[in-house]
């Protein structure tokens, strides 16, 4: 990478400070190259994102949509509905809650719902109060080159939230500030008078002056020679396919086909080059990769001619060059991010490859698909351009003015430039940043990460979120967890909190003095007591007070809900206490990401185990040798019959048998929960366990408070039994419905069931004719449903009727005369 002020400070920016940084510049001032030498050079865990296939591979990432689960459809709407369909796995998540820097590719194709998308997902995962969860998020990309492909229907949705499609219109940028950087110096080309028309191009400031000279290359009739190596950049793939195809049936001879190989996951829509490539000899070809080996014989965008086609090789001759470019297959990977087990990094992992030869057919190819390639030769069709930046983008792609031809003249309709594009790009160029900003942001970078160790925001909502589940479910815990649970919560809020609410002043009075906390002695000493402190009462009442929650509840939702809670807050305060360790020498930004990394790595080891599985301290749990011999008794049993646990005997009863220690029929009766049945069928069992460990610990049981008895249930009363005793006693149907205050229908039904038993009849309340008619209409009904039958009857038979009726039908098996 060549270096220059703009760069180095693009990279400082990156590397010192937490700001999100969009890094601008014309086409082949470096950007590409800058990313490259990003990744090799950053320590920071990052994930390379792009929103194309083909620009993913090109960066060596992955796509927006696949990485963050994006459906291509507009993100807006419900929010919770786009949030509830992605669905992460737990090394994914892994990754998103340690990512210190996520780069977007070519981020002008980025559309500005899909940006805030992204910011909703890292703040799911990360920290909801930051923007992008507190990733720095670096933006690369040219808003004079492509924008982003809206459709009329797509935007009809979008532009009731949004200004414009682009991603400086999303409220995540909107709401929170970043710093532009703008890169000047062009690579690409080295003629400072093409390299101003260009930017007149670009600006949509082409004076007559400048459009004179542009449109000098307007060669009508022009037609290159098969040996000159030109290149037409079309505005639409249809125009360029009919070039190809046409230029290849042209061709004498047969045609070769290059069958791709595909290994693993590389999916269609991010193929470097045809699946299925057709040559000739003589067919004009474009390398679609760069040379891997070290003579650099060829690179992506370079122009030439098939000379011979072997089996497995294509020999190209480009123009200007003597000797022939023996072509053989390459390989291109497509990539997944994983965290690396032994180092902790966020790592590439290939997850697929595609083999093809590296070429394709080059008589034309799209403006679009031009960008971020290089032509010595072309020739420019840009007269039916019709979208931001393509004219630009066309006319960058050349080296020299000398090596294009336009194919019709440059008018001004050609130019299409958005003003809103315009006058941002004029802001950006306007507040470019320098030393001081750069200075400015490494110190609020560096108070930022000192200050979110000793935030507790994570850990006090979800204890806030267990309290409330343990309280509003107070019959599916014993007694000792709801008082572990609530003295877990009071240690947090007046111990950890409300102390750190204190330290936290302290930072900010010591930062005034010297704001830079590598050279402030004091804060650094504040700091390393500040860790030891806030490390003993993590400890203390988080870490171990988790070991003391028994989760062994036995309603399954809220049993799933308490392990979530549980394990979610195990993990963070895990990540605590790495963090106050790695300040016990004092503050160091570089040693508390590394030891964040080592002890994500260990958390996703673990992703896959249940880590919470049952009370690993019994403090609160009187004798806890019983309590697990019974517990262990409860579920061997329960495999042996093969039911639930909790219907040998509840999470409750479990604490009751281990406080009161019932070792009788007598006794256990006296426990809440455990009735006749169950005492019959593991009572023996249940006693002999308690028994035998009373004897072994010398208990006397005599001195132990049992529970009061409990009552004896009420006998169930029959209902329908008791109607139709009132009834045969002489009781009218109103008489009883008065008496037992229901509906005369619900008496009706009471009787209609014994008239079905033969233990009633029918003709006591509907005279013989109806019954008949009733019956022979039930006979004869396909469908039996009262609703059909009273629209056949109609006013003459009521609801209560029918219900006889039909009652009377299927206990006579009723047929017709």
């Amino acid at each position: 990478m060549k270096t220059n002020k703009q760069l180095q400070l693009a990279f400082d920016f990156v590397q010192y400070t937490g700001q999100n940084i969009f890094l601008t510049g014309k086409a082949g001032t470096g950007k590409t190259t800058f990313l490259r030498s990003l990744k090799e050079r950053s320590p920071k865990r990052m994930v390379v994102v792009a929103p194309t296939g083909v620009a993913a591979i090109n960066a060596a990432g992955v796509t927006i949509h696949s990485f963050f689960q994006l459906s291509f459809a507009p993100q807006v709407g419900n929010e919770s509905k786009l949030s509830s369909e992605q669905r992460f796995s737990k090394e994914k998540i892994n990754i998103m809650r340690s990512l210190d820097l996520l780069v977007i590719d070519e981020v002008s194709m980025v559309r500005a719902d899909v940006l805030d998308a992204i910011d909703r997902t890292l703040r799911r995962f990360k920290n909801k109060r930051k923007p992008f969860g507190g990733a720095q998020v670096l933006m690369i990309g040219d808003l004079q080159q492509l924008a982003p492909v809206v459709k009329n229907e797509e935007w009809g949705l979008l532009r009731r939230e949004y200004d414009t499609p682009y991603f400086f219109s999303s409220k995540a940028l909107r709401e929170f500030p970043h710093v532009s950087i703008e890169l000047t110096e062009v690579f690409r080309q080295q003629d400072e008078k093409f390299i101003s028309l260009l930017n007149k191009v670009r600006e949509n400031k082409l004076d007559e002056e400048a459009r004179q000279l542009l449109n000098t290359r307007h060669i009508p009739g022009f037609v290159p020679g098969d040996e000159d190596g030109y290149i037409t950049l079309c505005t639409h793939n249809v125009s360029a396919q009919r070039i190809n195809d046409s230029k290849l049936s042209a061709l004498a001879g047969n045609k070769e086909v290059f069958t791709a190989s595909v290994e693993g996951k590389f999916p269609e829509y991010s193929y470097p080059t045809d699946f299925k490539l057709e040559l000739k000899v003589g067919a004009q070809v474009m390398f679609v990769k760069n040379d891997s080996n070290p003579e650099k014989r060829f690179y992506n965008g370079k122009i030439g001619q098939v000379q011979s086609i072997e089996e497995d090789r294509v020999f190209v001759l480009c123009p200007g060059e003597d000797e022939e470019i023996e072509v053989e297959p390459q390989n291109w990977e497509n990539y997944k991010y994983s965290i690396d087990k032994e180092s902790g990094d966020i790592r590439e992992e290939m997850e697929g490859m595609f083999t093809q030869i590296p070429l394709k057919l080059a008589w034309a190819i799209t403006i679009h698909k031009s960008q971020g390639l290089t032509f010595e030769k072309a020739i420019i069709d840009a007269e039916a351009s019709f979208a931001h930046g393509q004219v630009y983008v066309a006319l960058s792609r050349c080296k020299t003015l000398e090596g294009m031809v336009l194919s019709s003249p440059i008018a001004g309709k050609s130019i299409i430039n958005d003003q809103k594009v315009s006058g941002f790009i004029r802001e950006v160029e306007e507040n470019q940043p320098g030393e001081p900003e750069l200075n400015t942001a490494k110190l609020e970078f560096q108070k930022e990460q000192l200050t979110e160790i000793f935030r507790f925001y994570r850990s006090e909502n979800l204890l806030r979120n267990i309290t409330k589940l343990v309280n509003e479910n107070k019959g599916s815990f014993p007694e000792v967890t709801i008082t572990q649970v609530e003295k877990m919560r009071n240690g947090h809020d007046n111990e950890i909190v409300a102390v750190a609410a204190k330290f936290h002043k302290q930072i900010t009075d010591l930062l005034r003095q010297q704001p830079d906390v590598y050279k402030n002695d004091a804060l650094q000493e504040r700091t390393k007591k500040a860790a030891a402190y806030f490390g003993e009462k993590v400890q203390h009442i988080l870490a171990d007070g988790i070991k003391k929650i028994d989760l062994d509840i036995d309603n399954k939702e809220i049993k799933r809900q308490l392990k979530r809670y549980v394990n979610d807050l195990k993990d963070d305060t895990q990540l605590k206490l790495t963090a106050f360790e790695s300040c016990l020498e004092g503050f160091d930004v570089k040693r508390l990401m590394d030891s964040r990394a080592k002890t994500l790595v260990k958390q996703s080891k673990s992703s896959g185990k249940q880590k919470a599985k049952e009370i690993t301290d019994f403090e609160n749990i009187p004798n806890p040798e019983l309590f697990e011999q019974l517990r262990n008794y409860r579920t061997e049993k329960a495999g042996e019959l093969e039911i639930p646990p909790f219907m040998i005997f509840s999470q409750k009863v479990l604490y009751a048998l281990v406080t009161y220690l019932p070792t009788d029929a007598a006794a256990l009766k006296l426990i809440n929960g455990l009735g006749p049945r169950k005492i019959t069928q593991f009572g023996t069992e249940i006693a002999a366990i308690i028994q035998h460990y009373c004897n072994e610990n010398k208990i006397e049981k005599g001195e132990i408070p049992l529970q009061e008895p409990k009552k004896e249930k009420k006998e169930k009363v029959d209902t329908k039994l008791l109607s139709f005793e009132l009834f045969n006693s002489g009781k009218s149907i109103e008489e009883i419905a008065k008496k037992r205050a229901l509906s005369a229908n619900t008496i009706e039904s009471h009787l209609a069931h014994y008239i079905k038993l033969g233990e009633l009849e029918a003709t006591r309340l509907v005279e013989e004719e109806k019954l008949k008619k009733i019956a022979d209409y039930f006979e004869k009904a396909e469908d039996k449903s009262f609703g059909v039958a009273k629209s056949h009857f109609g006013n003459d038979v009521s609801y209560g009727e029918l219900r006889i009726g039909l009652s009377y039908w299927e206990s006579t098996g009723y047929t017709t005369n």
